[in-house]
């Protein structure tokens, strides 16, 4: 069984032996252009990407590229390659980034033996003068960057400093278009921005983030994981169901192979909405904890490897999200969702689609709006718990604890608990506030908490009712919202008659069910769950 690796080069996946996934054949539908940009969210590949597509053009496909697609059609020379990755620059220093791109820019001119290069404090003229000596040496080179907006993203809430560095890499950007000396430009970044130059009108960068022919570029089919990961798949199914590797049935794999889909598959980058990928970074996670620990551990293992992204970080400082603008899914227009001009006034579910927390539901083309939702069980569970965290800044959010806590406690303690949350909450950032606000907020500090919210995907927050499952122990509240205390006792007798009627949280044999109504009064001198009953 081959190791799994993350993170590493190509070069070093073949000669280590480790699974690579053979993507050469929509790197040559890619490399059909002459410079390209595509965007994905972190953690996907794209570096993986362009580095496979460097090691292609400095050393063709030599063997390395053996067993691969490209490896009997790939006809091209050998080209110098000028790699450029904006992490290594810096973000919150401009001289700083300014100098460490010049002196990259420099180094690789010098390599070259450009003896009339001249540097200079400027980046776009230290490119502009590595032009002009390649034209008269007869030279050309491949250009690669990745994550080229990083820069942006870190200030996202200081437009002074992002403003500066907007207009060096507009510039830069702007040096590069129709020159002949480019064999190859490739880009990568996690957001699609007007004001960089790069899509401008003019540009001569074309924007394939969701072209279909390279739509599954970056991320894993599930015919890609059926086919390499098949033995991991096999001692998952094993270890799953206690069983031997040879009594593994196909039905056993299917059923198995949904069940990772629902957690980690679900990402669109095709205009026309036929492709959907998986997370490469949750997939090979899950499969080399499998390996290691000999357990079936779903977990959130893209936002647990790198944390909270720096840009939606920095958004959270300044931005509110109400959970209950994403109980459904939402629509946006096609064109301002091609379009986003600048990450100081971007629209928010284009921003949080940008950087991997929803994706398209729907097709770009034909339509004038395009409909967006979350991509799979993990992401929704992350973005909930992000929200909670911003919500109720204060709580406890131990996940074990917390479940310990509601698998036991009595309706009165729990109550008890939401009002010391709803006293955390910033009314200031979150005026509107109603019944389906209050179910949002609940529902999203429980699956904050990790708690077992029995609900359906991208319809969770639009529920009039919260169910939550533990071993011996399954919750049920029906949440109504009373605007002054005059209200409260209509609003919880109706509360009451709901979870009756609909006979809520009947149980298997052996569980207990506990059935909480519950009417928070909005009054703004109360403002708690002030009458509750449980529902025998």
């Amino acid at each position: 069984m081959k190791e799994i690796a993350q993170g590493q080069s190509f070069q070093n996946l073949i000669l280590n032996n480790r699974i690579y996934i053979d993507k050469t054949k929509q790197i040559n539908n890619l490399l059909k252009y002459d410079r390209v940009f595509i965007s994905r969210p972190r953690r996907f590949g794209k570096s993986l990407m362009l580095d496979l597509i460097a090691t292609l053009f400095e050393k063709g496909v030599d063997h390395l590229f053996k067993d691969t697609w490209i490896y009997n059609k790939w006809t091209e020379d050998q080209y110098p390659v000028l790699r450029l990755n904006f992490l290594d620059f810096g973000n919150d220093d401009f001289e700083e980034f300014t100098r460490l791109l010049n002196n990259k820019i420099t180094n690789f001119a010098a390599k070259l033996s450009l003896t009339n290069y001249k540097p200079s404090i400027y980046s776009a003229d230290c490119l502009l003068s590595l032009f002009e000596q390649l034209e008269i040496a007869g030279k050309s080179i491949v250009i690669l960057i990745d994550e080229y907006d990083n820069q942006l993203t870190a200030n996202i809430n200081n437009p002074e400093l992002y403003k500066k560095f907007q207009k060096t890499i507009k510039r830069f950007y702007g040096i590069m278009k129709g020159k002949l000396c480019i064999k190859f430009l490739g880009i990568t970044g996690v957001t699609r921005l007007k004001d960089t130059e790069i899509f401008s009108v003019g540009s001569d960068i074309n924007d394939l983030s969701y072209d279909t022919t390279v739509s599954t570029i970056i991320g894993f089919t599930k015919d890609e994981i059926q086919k390499y990961y098949k033995d991991y798949i096999n001692l998952a199914v094993s270890l799953d169901k206690k069983i031997p590797k040879r009594q593994v049935t196909k039905m056993d794999k299917d059923l198995f192979l949904d069940k990772l889909a629902e957690e980690y598959d679900g990402y669109c980058f095709d205009e026309e909405y036929i492709n959907k990928v998986f997370s490469t970074w949750s997939v090979n996670t899950f499969f080399s904890k499998l390996a290691n620990s000999k357990l079936v551990r779903f977990e959130d293992y893209w936002f647990d490897n790198g944390g909270l992204p720096s840009i939606l970080a920095n958004y959270l400082k300044t931005h509110a999200i109400n959970p209950n603008d994403y109980a459904k899914e939402l629509k946006v227009k096609i064109s301002e969702f091609k379009n986003p001009t600048s990450l100081l006034d971007i629209k928010q579910e284009i921003l949080l689609c940008q950087m991997g927390y929803l994706t398209v539901h729907s097709q770009l083309t034909g339509n004038r709006s395009v409909t967006l939702g979350f991509p799979n069980k993990e992401v929704q569970r992350t973005f909930e718990s992000l929200i909670a965290e911003k919500l109720f800044p204060q709580a406890n959010f131990d996940t074990y604890e917390m479940k310990d806590f509601f698998s036991q406690a009595s309706a009165k303690d729990i109550v008890d608990q939401f009002n010391l949350l709803m006293n955390s909450i910033s009314y200031d950032e979150y005026q509107n506030v109603n019944e389906r606000t209050i179910q949002g907020f609940i529902h999203a500090y429980m699956i904050g908490v990790g708690q077992n919210v029995l609900t359906e995907r991208h319809s969770a927050l639009g529920r009039s009712d919260i169910v939550v499952e533990y071993d011996q122990r399954r919750l049920v509240f029906e949440l109504k919202y009373a605007k002054t205390e005059s209200e409260c006792e209509q609003k919880l007798q109706e509360a009451i008659k709901q979870i009756q009627d609909k006979s809520y949280g009947n149980v298997l044999p052996n569980k207990e069910v506990l059935k909480i109504a519950l009417v928070f009064n909005g009054d703004k001198n109360v403002r708690q769950f002030t009458h509750f009953d449980e529902v025998k």
